[in-house]
């Protein structure tokens, strides 16, 4: 870590894919040459395009980028990793590889003293309700295990099936359905005792709210993804900050 002040970056929505090695190398650059600053480095979900199981850590792709993780780890950046929606099958396997703490969703955390609730973000998109009963579905363990002791080339062509019907769905779609809601967030916020800070990613709309709920004001911050640049979140005791990467 640098010699400044204390400071933990987060970033989620990614996205990586071999059809995107310029985002890999993106990361890979980010992970040696900025993140080792950071005291801990949140990853907020859909770090990849998609996860197949923790069987594939050897694939290149996968590969690449756990070394990287595990070297930002091994060098004293705290690690943590919250599922997303696309990469929810990353787990204990992938998180004991790379040093990560697997955290859950929603995970409420102390940053320089201010109380921050973390999320991936798309339980907060409740008016997309076709969504929220596929998200049910897929996070059934049984569902999980059923899929995970399918031959990879079987599960690879699900999820390409899946994802083909998802970019198919999202055409007819209106945007604000695919947003949070005002009420799921507020739920949010009350259920984890009305926390003055809130950070997720998922909806691609990078942004700060201000929420009054029960009284209680609540700034939420929406992580970036990486589909044109890269951006991380960085909170120190004096505040948060976007921080470009290049």
């Amino acid at each position: 870590m640098g010699a400044g002040p204390a400071f933990t970056l987060f970033i989620s929505d990614l996205h990586l894919t071999d059809a995107r090695p310029d985002l890999t190398d993106l990361l890979l650059r980010f992970l040696e040459q900025s993140a080792p600053q950071a005291e801990a480095l949140y990853v907020l979900g859909d770090l990849f395009e998609f996860w197949l199981g923790d069987d594939t850590l050897d694939e290149p792709l996968n590969a690449s980028v756990v070394r990287a993780l595990r070297r930002l780890s091994d060098g004293g950046t705290r690690l943590a990793f919250m599922q997303g929606n696309r990469d929810f099958l990353a787990g204990t396997g992938f998180a004991a590889a790379v040093g990560a703490t697997l955290l859950p969703d929603p995970t409420l955390v102390d940053l320089y003293g201010v109380p921050t609730l973390l999320l991936h973000g798309d339980t907060l998109c409740t008016d997309d309700v076709a969504y929220q009963a596929f998200r049910r579905q897929v996070r059934n363990p049984m569902v999980q295990q059923q899929f995970l002791s399918l031959p990879l080339a079987a599960r690879r062509q699900q999820v390409g099936q899946v994802r083909a019907q998802s970019e198919e769905q999202k055409q007819v779609k209106a945007m604000e359905i695919m947003d949070v809601t005002s009420t799921a967030v507020d739920d949010a916020i009350r259920a984890a005792g009305f926390p003055p800070r809130l950070i997720h990613g998922h909806t691609h709309r990078p942004a700060r709210h201000e929420h009054r709920v029960d009284g209680h004001r609540c700034e939420r911050w929406v992580l970036a993804d990486w589909n044109t640049h890269g951006e991380a979140l960085r909170v120190d005791a004096s505040g948060i900050a976007r921080l470009p990467i290049t």
